[in-house]
């Protein structure tokens, strides 16, 4: 109930947004209405209507004074919360904070960066592309020297292929990615498998990390692209092929395997049978049957050879390959795979939709994504370029090269260091210090594995950039930005409007038994029972039996016996439903004649359904009990008790509207009055 109540609330109280313009007034600064020696001006009133009308005559007198009376009610309450200090409560700060993180966050977004990444991904969305590389691994965080042997080594490569090498062999030959060379059969271990000789298949948006795949796209056909660097190491591509995307498919396969060591005998044994099963399908075997006789892929066989959908990046490039020339329903001539042999009926072709079906879809990918850092890269460079953003990289150096090697274990107390306190960030006015860095050290450290200290430091400190950065903004997002201080003004006064309400009306309405009981009781003639019906509706579900029903109920009055009578004549398509009925609670009684007996059998008009209904007594109107009306009395209540304390609110508090004002917003918002 409380959570209902607070969503109602905050429907109420806070608009986040708005369709309706407000515009500058010349009244904008005069005092409207002052409470408690509280002005509120007439500009900040007229923001809160218009979000909260959105009638054509917007600023009608009637309206108007109407809301002025419920916007007083509120102030007045909010009033008397801050003069409780119920705004400095723990629970009441958690709540606020919490709300102002999520309110914060678009403001930390650069909107024009997200779309520019979401319409790239849908560009690249409609487009597949295979592509081999070579890999030559590096350690994200490794030291410079490090990461330069294995910069030079990848150029080594380059050179090769820039003489004539084959990017196949060079894969081979150089890449660290061991999946490119063949792997032999080591007995009761594991089996032989073949190379891809750097051979990654197709792939799609999403399905690398982001720096290779913008390289990918941003290559040509048959091209070997720049260098790229990602957390893996470094990569040179080789783009094969480039075609309109797969989107999403389903196959079915009759399967016939093909060990990669077997023997040219072997080969042609397996080649002669998948040929053997495809003539057998053209001369109108089902494929279907085919599964089930021939296929070799135990695991699919029950499914009729069916898989699960794919994309692109699950599957070998050749079923990519076959699957873009069919059509729903086609089969396949044999397809070899370093498996074996397939012969592939589609069963299902989902091709990338337009923009506005992808593009929520993508949005979410975009939010779980490496790439959503450009969005904050950008915020973070603007703060800097707008702020006077400046490192002191002698106090920096001097704090880095302090923080000794127990950082890698994550044992480095801050607190050793707290005598270092020169500035080593500035952002306008803000300065941050080298103990305030040793702080972030010390809560932001981590274990770390093969990772020069240095190195490792050096990245903590980029981190505590981009946090100073954002907490800057963050502490400024009041004085830079009007409506995000108004917005957080308005949830500060929902909460406590929601928590005194809940103490003085809501709760105490439930928890107050006597004084529920005397409201009731000062206020028992409005809660009356009309007349109602003691009566039972016997619910029919087989027509062939509704003489049967008719005779049992007419000579019994007491439903249990009605019901063993049914048990004992094997009756069991009747429902009995018992209850004392208003006009209103069941359309089969409201349509009989309110009268002592059994009533004409009522058919229903939707389904096989017929129904009768006995009536035993016809009551007149009478006063409910409390435990009748509970629901009903205790909303009455509420709004008793919230009438009683505004009255005390009013008396507590002085209220001095300027009708004077008030008149001007409203003829100066209808001119043609």
């Amino acid at each position: 109930m409380k959570i209902l109540f607070k969503a109602i609330l905050f429907v109420m109280v806070i608009a986040i947004s708005s369709n309706v313009a407000f515009t500058q007034s010349n009244l904008d600064k005069k005092v409207l209405v002052t409470i408690n020696n509280e002005n509120v001006t007439a500009g900040e009133f007229m923001r809160v209507y218009e979000k909260n009308n959105y009638t054509d005559e917007l600023y009608s007198e009637n309206d108007v004074n109407d809301y002025l009376n419920l916007y007083i009610d509120f102030k007045l309450k909010v009033t008397e919360a801050v003069y409780l200090k119920l705004d400095t409560s723990a629970s009441f700060i958690t709540e606020l904070s919490g709300y102002r993180t999520q309110l914060a966050k678009p403001y930390f977004v650069d909107e024009s960066v997200n779309e520019e990444l979401l319409l790239e991904a849908y560009d690249r969305l409609k487009k597949d592309i295979r592509a081999s590389h070579i890999l030559i691994m590096v350690d994200e965080n490794a030291t410079p020297e490090d990461t330069l042997k294995a910069y030079n080594k990848i150029s080594r490569v380059v050179d090769d292929l820039n003489a004539g090498k084959e990017f196949s062999v060079a894969a081979i030959e150089y890449s660290d990615d061991p999946s490119a060379r063949d792997t032999k059969a080591v007995p009761n271990k594991q089996r032989a498998t073949k190379g891809n000789k750097g051979d990654l298949g197709y792939f799609t948006v999403f399905n690398m990390l982001y720096p290779f795949e913008s390289v990918a796209y941003n290559t040509e056909v048959g091209d070997i692209s720049p260098i790229v660097r990602t957390k893996y190491g470094y990569h040179i591509i080789n783009v094969t092929d480039v075609k309109d995307a797969m989107g999403t498919a389903q196959v079915a396969h009759i399967f016939v395997a093909l060990r990669p060591d077997a023997s040219k005998q072997d080969s042609l044994r397996k080649t002669e049978k998948v040929n053997n099963i495809h003539a057998k399908i053209q001369e109108g075997l089902s494929f279907e049957d085919a599964v089930a006789q021939y296929s070799e892929d135990k695991g699919s066989i029950k499914n009729n050879g069916q898989l699960s959908h794919f994309t692109c990046n699950r599957v070998v490039p050749e079923f990519v390959e076959v699957v873009d020339i069919m059509q729903v329903g086609d089969i396949s001539a044999p397809i070899k795979t370093d498996y074996g042999y397939h012969i592939v009926k589609l069963i299902e072709s989902n091709k990338p939709g337009s923009f506005d079906e992808e593009s929520s879809i993508l949005k979410k990918r975009l939010a779980k994504d490496n790439r959503s850092r450009k969005s904050e890269d950008a915020v973070i460079t603007n703060i800097k370029t707008n702020n006077k953003f400046k490192v002191y990289t002698e106090a920096a150096n001097a704090i880095i090269d302090a923080i000794d090697s127990s950082v890698l274990n994550k044992r480095f107390v801050a607190d050793s260091l707290k005598f270092m306190t020169e500035t080593v960030i500035k952002i306008k006015k803000e300065k941050y210090t080298q103990y305030d860095f040793a702080k972030f050290v010390q809560i932001n450290q981590r274990i770390q594995d093969n990772i020069d200290r240095d190195v490792y430091v050096k990245q903590l400190f980029s981190e505590f950039e981009e946090d100073c950065c954002l907490s800057f903004m963050d502490k400024n997002l009041e004085a830079n930005y009007p409506d995000f201080k108004e917005l957080v003004k308005e949830y500060h006064d929902g909460i406590l409007l929601f928590n005194l309400t809940d103490e003085k009306v809501w709760s105490k309405a439930v928890k107050d038994t006597m004084g529920l009981q005397e409201f009731f009781e000062s206020n028992r003639n409005n809660y009356i029972w009309d007349e109602r019906v003691d009566a039972t509706v016997y619910e029919i579900r087989d027509r062939n039996i509704i003489a049967q029903v008719t005779e049992i109920i007419s000579t019994m009055d007491n439903d249990g016996d009605i019901a063993k009578a049914f048990e004992t004549d094997s009756i069991k398509a009747v429902r009995i439903i018992p209850n004392t009925y208003e006009l209103g609670d069941n359309k089969y009684v409201d349509q009989i004649d309110w009268a002592v007996g059994v009533s004409e059998p009522v058919n229903s008009d939707v389904e096989d359904l017929t129904v009768i209904v006995k009536v035993r007594e016809v009551l007149s109107p009478e006063p409910k009990a409390l435990k009748d009306a509970r629901g009903l009395v205790t909303a009455d209540y509420q709004s008793f008790l919230e009438t009683q304390w505004l009255k005390e609110l009013k008396t507590e508090y002085t209220v001095e509207i300027n009708d004077d004002v008030l008149e001007k917003i409203i003829i100066e918002k209808n001119p043609s009055n």
